[in-house]
């Protein structure tokens, strides 16, 4: 299309134009994908969050982090809104938030063609003839740059370049240009949707029509919903969970992310701010169990490859790039102040040069599941298997930072080398269950040695139960895993005596803290959603049904106003904490929902 300079005329100066600038809670927020990258897009209908082309790249809307002049894509009525309710339409990542005026009702219809690069906008009148706007602010390389921007002779397109970026913008009105940003005055039409697409041109491909790409768009995740085994009583909260881990997945590359965001506090003004936006073999592991364990095996094939290729015959890494590499050095991006002035703001993770033994167990125990599953073979993973063990033969007995990647300094965590005895009991039980070539004795004579050394050493004499680390008189969440690896059984009195050490130090209000001791870093976090979910999975297999019948309840109540959680909850201030949403959490809720069901039909 021809394109040239379009300059501010004084009636457009004029226009009635009320974006809004005040900070939104996280749990305001809903979540966007396509496979490749995330958008979080408010109640307000600002898109605050978007990293383009991929969930790791620098973001281009980063006002989530900082102010509306980081970057944002605001759409919304331009009066008095008197009410916002929005929902994803059922089994999909579309959104539809309506708004309500005096001057009639209006939805935006927000979503990303899946396998694309591009966020489409949709405009319908619902009643009446609201009057609408539209403020595009785009800002490369973390909200610092911003682009060079020529807009279309008819006045309803823009291209917005800036170095190697390059975006276009589509629209069904006119737009005008102010400054460095694109700005639209509209009225919503019961007769004719108004349309925005804005594309990244990474894939070299055109904009998508957005009404066919709407269709599609739903088809492919109706589609993909249905296909969920669950059909119990929380199938809503367990589909929504489900769509989220599935946005968190990388198409091209077989990756999965922890979040899509990074650097979102777990303490409202402190420093724990992490970037999430890297591919955790834990996490991306027990994602892969959940999805499986709900019916869905594309997912955990593609993992397997995006493994495979990772590790290259290499011991495995605390966490990837999507491409399997190492990721960026972890630094503070210049110019973002953080989220509500919690800084600094990180990118990267210095947690990529930690040791985590944990990491052998998760990633041995997924291999597992996808073969009982049908989504893998043994032809194609007992090699792996064979040299995860190996190594872990030599290094088993050395202190690491854990699974929480605590920054003050190593230690023999018992959690570790709890996942380190399961590695290598789960590859037994592979090698016994397919007559696989294994050296049976001396794995099993490996596994007795850890076993037998976190009997001797990770317990509290006083209390008789475990504690975080050798040598410690501190309780961990993560011990409460320890009978849903079947290191113990959950009636032996050492698991007991764990339980209610957890209960009585580290639950306020009925939820779960990871750990109270200190971590090398600052005090202050909230409770952690999938550490409460583990507590909901010990009360099934305590069969106290009915207590975690209770507390699993709660939590889903936790979700937001569309199904999403983040990593954390402040019990005092009632608001989500951390990078949002997490798979961590998603992954649990899944977990307890299923477990769950299981207990109260075998209760009945």
């Amino acid at each position: 299309m021809l394109l040239h300079r379009q300059q501010r005329t004084e009636d457009w100066r004029q226009r009635p134009l009320t974006a809004p600038d005040r900070p939104l809670s996280i749990e305001d927020y809903a979540l966007l994908g396509d496979g490749r990258s995330a958008a979080l897009v408010g109640k307000t209908g600002s898109i605050d969050w978007l990293c383009w082309p991929r969930f790791d790249s620098p973001a281009c809307f980063a006002a989530l982090l900082g102010t509306p002049s980081h970057g944002r894509w605001w759409i919304g009525p331009t009066v008095p809104v008197r009410r916002v309710s929005r929902a994803y339409r059922p089994g999909t990542a579309i959104l539809e938030t309506v708004f309500d005026t005096d001057a009639g009702s209006v939805a935006t219809i927000d979503f990303m063609p899946y396998g694309g690069a591009s966020v489409v906008r949709i405009v319908e009148s619902r009643s009446g003839a609201v009057p609408m706007g539209l403020e595009l602010a785009l800002r490369f390389d973390n909200g610092q740059v911003a682009p060079n921007i020529e807009t279309a002779s008819d006045g309803r397109g823009a291209i917005l370049r800036a170095g190697a970026d390059t975006v276009t913008l589509c629209a069904s009105v006119a737009i005008q240009t102010e400054a460095t940003n694109i700005v639209a005055a509209f009225r919503s039409d019961t007769a004719t949707p108004v349309c925005f697409v804005l594309t990244h041109a990474s894939l070299g491909r055109p904009a998508p029509d957005p009404l066919q790409a709407l269709t599609e768009t739903e088809a492919f995740w109706r589609g993909w919903s249905e296909r969920c085994t669950y059909r119990g009583p929380w199938r809503d909260a367990v589909l929504r969970s489900l769509a989220t881990l599935k946005t968190l997945c990388h198409s091209e590359t077989g990756g999965i992310v922890a979040a899509p965001t990074t650097s979102l506090p777990e303490h409202i003004g402190g420093e724990r701010n992490w970037d999430y936006r890297y591919c955790w073999p834990r996490d991306s592991a027990l994602t892969v169990r959940a999805l499986l364990r709900s019916g869905h095996t594309a997912e955990a094939a593609a993992w397997i490859g995006w493994l495979r290729r990772a590790l290259g015959g290499r011991p495995p890494r605390p966490l990837y790039s999507l491409d399997g590499g190492q990721p960026p050095a972890e630094h503070v991006a210049a110019g973002l102040p953080g989220y509500r002035a919690s800084s600094p703001v990180r990118i990267g993770n210095a947690a990529a040069e930690q040791a985590q033994l944990d990491v052998y167990g998760e990633t041995i125990g997924a291999l597992h599941c996808a073969i009982a599953c049908g989504a893998a073979t043994t032809a194609e993973t007992w090699d792996l298997q064979i040299a995860l063990v190996a190594h872990l033969e030599t290094i088993w007995r050395d202190p690491d930072e854990g699974i929480w990647e605590i920054r003050g300094g190593p230690r023999q965590f018992v959690f570790s080398k709890a996942m380190a005895w399961f590695a290598v009991d789960c590859a037994l039980r592979n090698a016994r269950a397919f007559d696989l070539p294994a050296p049976l004795a001396r794995w099993q004579a490996l596994a007795a040695a850890i076993h037998a050394d976190i009997c001797a050493n990770g317990l509290n004499p006083e209390r008789t139960g475990f504690v975080q680390s050798y040598g410690s008189d501190c309780v961990d969440a993560s011990l409460l895993l320890l009978p849903a690896i079947g290191f113990l059984p959950i009636d032996d009195p050492r698991i007991a005596s764990t339980v209610a050490a957890i209960e009585r130090d580290l639950m306020p209000d009925g939820l779960v803290l990871r750990y109270r001791n200190a971590d090398g870093l600052p005090p202050g976090e909230g409770v952690f959603l999938a550490c409460s979910f583990w507590y909901a999975d010990v009360l099934i297999l305590q069969k106290r049904t009915a207590e975690a019948a209770a507390l699993f309840a709660r939590l889903v109540g936790l979700t937001n106003d569309v199904g999403l959680l983040s990593e954390e909850y402040d019990i005092r201030s009632r608001r989500m904490l951390g990078n949002f949403p997490q798979a961590f959490s998603h992954l649990s809720l899944i977990e307890t929902a299923i477990a769950l069901d299981d207990a109260q039909r075998r209760d009945a």
